[in-house]
């Protein structure tokens, strides 16, 4: 008891302490950019005191819906990958493996490919990542015999599959020189062009979706153990499974409509946090979304000021992630759930 009071009190501490690292690197974001910021200046704006129009767009119209959005999309991402990497019990397992980053970049690839505006754009990024993963529960519902954890990732493999060809299928119909740099600049993720009404339809689904996963979080930690074990202690595994897919499924496929594919987030992080707080999914899921969020922040702040041009989200989180997910490798692998 003592031991479970002190994991509690130590899960805790460590929210904090992430929380007001993320605070304090948010306000640097917002001061941090081709138009730099005083501290006093962004103050006033923030307090409605006098400060310039110029001040006033840069931080209330650009900057601070950006910020907004690297931080949502972080958290989600990550949140969504310790989920499936506890469902899953695989430490390789990302929020794309049901197809449903491919299934979104198809649908909002489409959209770009018809000319239709941002907002039906990113609606059909969120229909195309739901009917991927949705396709994919058919095919394993399908399917009666074998490991269906096995044929769930199987399927999803192969949805994903269809969903890039699809998609390299528009790239090449695409008119090279208006839609094709927006398709492939859209595959490679970007906040670019984010809007504060963007984040509306997006913020809460995303809470819509950690709401259940925080309050299954030991039921949850129970999958880990298995089906069998998991019915033992009274868990109904399959039902409790398919929450799970449903709500990362909502959480990644909202974020990607806004910010498009952004990889290596849901893979590495988790690690992090797991390394941080431990395998327990209680204190997993809010170190995960913390970590996400602040991973994301820097990144994004790095893309926008790194150079004259906008660098895509997803070659950054490649650059960092990568090297670190090899450094994973060569130290062996460890216990994690």
């Amino acid at each position: 008891m003592k031991s479970a009071r002190y994991r509690a009190g130590a899960g805790t501490g460590t929210a904090l302490w992430l929380t007001g690292a993320l605070v304090l690197c948010s306000l640097a974001a917002l001061l941090i950019g081709p138009y730099p910021l005083g501290f006093v200046e962004a103050i006033s704006v923030l307090t409605g005191r006098e400060s310039t129009d110029q001040a006033e767009t840069v931080l209330l119209a650009i900057r601070l819906p950006r910020v907004a959005a690297s931080l949502l999309v972080g958290a989600a991402l990550a949140a969504a990958g310790a989920c499936y990497q506890t469902l899953f019990r695989n430490p390789l397992v990302s929020p794309d493996i049901l197809g449903v980053s491919a299934g979104a970049g198809l649908g909002a690839v489409l959209g770009i490919f018809l000319s239709l505006p941002v907002v039906a754009v990113q609606l059909l990024g969120f229909a195309g990542g739901l009917g991927a993963v949705l396709l994919v529960g058919f095919v394993a519902a399908a399917v009666q015999t074998g490991d269906r954890t096995l044929i769930l990732v199987l399927a999803g493999v192969v949805v994903g599959a269809l969903a890039g060809a699809a998609t390299s299928l528009l790239k090449v119909l695409a008119d090279p020189y208006d839609q094709l740099p927006a398709i492939t600049f859209w595959l490679l993720g970007s906040l670019a062009g984010v809007k504060t009404a963007d984040l509306f339809p997006a913020a809460p689904v995303v809470a819509a979706g950690l709401v259940p996963l925080a309050l299954l979080r030991w039921r949850i930690n129970v999958l880990a153990l298995g089906d069998e074990e998991a019915r033992a202690l009274g868990v109904e595994a399959a039902r409790l499974r398919l929450i799970v897919i449903v709500c990362a499924t909502l959480i990644t496929a909202s974020v990607v409509a806004v910010a498009g594919v952004v990889g290596w987030v849901g893979l590495v992080i988790p690690h992090i946090a797991r390394m941080i707080v431990g395998p327990g999914f209680g204190r997993l899921l809010p170190a995960a979304a913390l970590l996400g969020a602040g991973y994301m922040l820097a990144v994004d702040t790095l893309a926008r000021t790194i150079s004259g041009a906008e660098v895509p989200l997803g070659i950054l989180t490649a650059v960092v992630g990568a090297p670190f997910f090899l450094w994973l490798l060569a130290r062996g692998r460890r216990a994690w759930a």
